[in-house]
């Protein structure tokens, strides 16, 4: 079963955070794992104090699964969202497909332009 965090250190990479998620195939494990991320996430943003434009810790930690299994295959990717009830910020559920480069491209250019205006 992957726990979260099996070595209890203080500060962890997003990778150490996120890629031990992406092997995770129980619905259970998924859901536990989930919450002591969420735990986790909310002290660093109650460290951290920076603006999160309202988003909850568990809001965050989804995006941030979902944004970490774009990085994988199509399986992985819809396995994750499902599991974790997630999806890719930017793209959406894998469900709706997978944009192109240029789509991609074009979808980061505009979240840029609308966090600006923020």
């Amino acid at each position: 079963m992957k726990k979260f965090n099996p070595e209890n250190k203080e500060i962890l990479t997003y990778g150490e955070c996120l890629e031990p998620a992406m092997k995770i195939k129980d619905v259970e494990e998924a859901k536990n794992y989930l919450a002591d991320y969420t735990v986790y996430q909310q002290k660093m943003m109650d460290k951290e104090k920076l603006d999160y434009h309202g988003l909850t810790a568990e809001q965050i930690a989804k995006q941030n699964l979902g944004y970490f299994a774009g990085y994988y295959n199509e399986e992985t990717r819809l396995r994750v969202e499902k599991l974790f009830n997630c999806s890719h910020p930017l793209f959406g559920k894998a469900e709706n497909g997978i944009p192109t480069n240029k789509e991609a491209f074009e979808m980061g250019v505009n979240y840029d332009k609308k966090r600006r205006k923020q």
